[in-house]
């Protein structure tokens, strides 16, 4: 049994000081290649579905396909997460079918598009959190709007994403309001709003601090050193993978994303989880249009696949060793759901808050 539920794989982080990458999957070309990449480094894993993912592949087939992975790799603490879940019954239904940790992004409302109001996403996550916990899953919830602090927008992604224009203080969790949704919610991770943004275009040139506030991860920190936080859109989007892309037939504009010593910093002050999808699917369709255009007679999927997964393969174990995971899958023994649930029912895990163990 190699499933792993995110509070007890991100507790392990926390003890040890390291980062682990979410990646997002569709299909199973990524799940293996993320699975290659953990075995060589012996990294646990967190391996993520988006509600748009899920529709794409469907849900039993991505619960199948799994179980597969966990059956290959029993090795590899594995935990299967939910991300951006928009309401209730996406995260019940993940976790109907094996998600260990689901995420309730209540900063917007169940369109997925309209930002919410806090009191709105206090008690949609506290429901959320409720409910999982009764079973040992995991709960994610984010605080502030993932959105770009250079046009004030955010960037949709798998239909997921805001809509229109906020001010900037919506666009920054604010580590007061932190203090109070954690102690309110008692999520087990919190995702930081701080100018990170779904999506290639994050940033129209290097970020500094005044479009990548890694302040605000700083100081949420130093009031909650005992919460695990979780950065979201921060894929780094290589120069390497964007000009090899370009080289052969596309057309990306010139982008940057979030440099990886900019999450290694983030790592230093308590993230414990870091969301990564445009650089995979990057690494593997640089390799789709290399192959096009340098075997034009080429038919067969495989020949465009299996190097595919060779070049997302290889940025995995990068993040694993960069983020400081590998080397410790062989470290966990993994805790069952049923082992999860007793701890939550017992107040073990609620949120320790200034050093005390916060009560319902």
């Amino acid at each position: 049994m190699a499933r792993i539920t995110l509070r007890q794989l991100l507790d392990h982080a926390a003890e040890r000081g390291y980062g682990v990458p979410a990646f997002n999957i569709n299909n199973m070309e990524q799940g293996l290649a993320i699975m290659e990449a953990a075995a060589a480094v012996d990294a646990p894993v967190i391996i993520q579905a988006s509600r748009g993912a899920r529709s794409y592949a469907g849900d039993i087939m991505l619960s199948k396909m799994i179980d597969a992975l966990e059956e290959m790799y029993p090795q590899i603490p594995l935990c299967l997460h939910q991300d951006h879940g928009n309401d209730e019954a996406t995260c019940a239904t993940a976790i109907k079918y094996g998600f260990t940790s689901v995420m309730m992004d209540g900063s917007l409302r169940a369109d997925a598009k309209t930002a919410a109001d806090y009191d709105y996403n206090v008690d949609i996550t506290r429901r959320v959190t409720d409910m999982a916990h009764w079973v040992g899953a995991s709960v994610e919830g984010e605080l502030g709007v993932l959105g770009s602090l250079e046009h004030g927008g955010g960037e949709q992604e798998d239909g997921h994403g805001l809509e229109g224009k906020v001010s900037r203080e919506q666009l920054l969790t604010d580590p007061d309001q932190a203090v109070d949704f954690v102690r309110a919610t008692k999520v087990d991770a919190l995702a930081i709003a701080m100018g990170t943004s779904h999506g290639a275009y994050k940033f129209s040139r290097k970020p500094d601090g005044e479009i990548l506030a890694m302040n605000v991860i700083e100081e949420i920190h130093r009031r909650l050193p005992n919460t695990h936080l979780v950065m979201h859109g921060s894929s780094s989007v290589p120069q390497s993978l964007q000009d090899m892309f370009n080289q052969f037939g596309g057309e990306m504009p010139q982008t940057w994303g979030v440099p990886v010593e900019e999450i290694v910093r983030g790592i230093r002050h308590g993230v414990r989880k870091v969301n990564i999808d445009t650089d995979c699917r990057l690494a593997m369709t640089a390799i789709f249009r290399k192959v096009g255009v340098s075997s034009k007679s080429e038919f067969d999927p495989r020949k465009f696949l299996k190097p595919a997964m060779d070049s997302m393969r290889e940025l995995c174990r990068e993040r694993f060793e960069q983020f400081g995971a590998a080397g410790n899958a062989s470290r966990i023994k993994v805790l069952p759901l049923s082992e999860m649930a007793k701890r939550y029912r017992s107040g073990a895990l609620d949120p320790r808050i200034g050093g005390m163990t916060e009560a319902a």
